[in-house]
């Protein structure tokens, strides 16, 4: 009984350590498109987590800036919105592993770019009211 959990034991340790280089590259393969990109190409896991970080909290102010942001807002008022939105991103950025979460952030972006300028384009000409 003792002899056969032991060995039980020892080769599910075995199994597991065979395993563990094979769990990076599951991982590596299942990351989204950017995500993958920043892990690969930064000098070390934690670095590339703030940058990941980095990235999607300029993405969403932008987003927030483009679409959502009032002029008449009190500047404390503004720092607290971008004090929560910073609290929001770290959420986002643990979905952003393995969700498209920076392409979407793009894709927002550029939408909402394109409708500002055939915004302003229109009042410059006068026809909206």
């Amino acid at each position: 009984m003792f002899k056969s959990g032991f060995l039980l034991k020892l080769n599910f340790m075995q199994v597991a350590t065979s395993t563990s280089t094979d769990g990076h590259a599951q991982v590596f393969n299942r990351m989204s498109g950017v995500a993958r990109y920043i892990y690969e190409n930064s000098p070390n896991y934690k670095t590339a987590g703030y940058i990941l970080l980095a990235v999607i909290f300029v993405l969403t102010a932008i987003v927030y800036h483009l679409g959502f942001a009032r002029s008449s807002l009190k500047p404390w008022q503004t720092a607290v919105i971008y004090v929560f939105l910073f609290l929001g991103c770290i959420i986002l950025t643990f979905l952003a592993f393995f969700l498209p979460m920076v392409e979407g952030l793009i894709v927002a972006a550029l939408v909402l770019i394109v409708y500002k300028v055939r915004l302003r384009r229109d009042k410059k000409k006068g026809t909206t009211s």
